[in-house]
């Protein structure tokens, strides 16, 4: 059994019409109708604009992990907050922590200001420790209270481009973290937060690196 799925999407009905009937000589498909739900996304399309979310996952994220008593919180990390490698600290499950770091990584896919914390203790995933699973856990009560935050995309606008480029340092092995986003008008269409392969001997060198990624 072969099944291949086909997103369509434009401006103009006719286009969209023509395009379904090509495929439907050459292939037997369903038409499914305008999409709302598409692997843990839930889409929902207004004229004057689409609204992208998780709310979904986020609570049966919650619900996995036993996160739905605890009271959310206003940040993704405290500021005050340093991961190191913990080598005398206390072994937590391996597999447990690996997948509360894959799910909160699917869940950056709409909630991009998680992104950098997320990928933070996901350098731990080799040897956990306690420590770094409390500020794993933390991560999840921010959402709790944000369940419904997602991503919109206005339509009927002018299209303007801008990009963003930061960076956090590291006191572990002094190498910085590239954060970049990139908004077409008021919609985020990209983002990323990659650690830097070298180590900038300056401020501005760093600065530098995150703006050239």
């Amino acid at each position: 059994m072969l099944m291949i799925l086909y997103l369509v999407g434009s401006t103009n009905q006719n286009l969209c019409e023509q395009f379904i009937a090509a495929m439907q000589v050459e292939f037997e498909m369903s038409i499914m109708g305008e999409l709302n739900y598409f692997l843990g996304l839930q889409i929902k399309q207004l004229n004057h604009g689409t609204f992208l979310s998780q709310t979904k996952y986020c609570k049966e994220l919650l619900k996995k992990f036993d996160m739905e008593i605890y009271k959310e919180i206003s940040t993704p990390m405290a500021s005050n907050c340093y991961l190191d490698s913990d080598e005398k600290g206390t072994n937590v499950d391996q597999t447990k922590y690996r997948g509360l770091i894959g799910s909160l990584l699917y869940l950056t896919a709409s909630r991009p200001n998680i992104m950098f914390s997320v990928c933070l203790c996901a350098r731990f995933q080799s040897n956990p420790k306690e420590s770094h699973f409390t500020a794993t856990k933390r991560i999840l009560k921010y959402p709790q209270g944000t369940t419904n935050v997602g991503l919109w995309y206005q339509s009927e606008v002018s299209l303007n481009l801008v990009g963003y480029s930061d960076f956090a340092g590291c006191k572990i092995d002094r190498k910085s973290t590239s954060g970049t986003c990139h908004l077409l008008v008021s919609s985020l269409i990209s983002w990323h937060s990659k650690k830097q392969a070298c180590v900038a001997l300056s401020t501005a060198e760093a600065v530098y690196i995150a703006a050239g990624s």
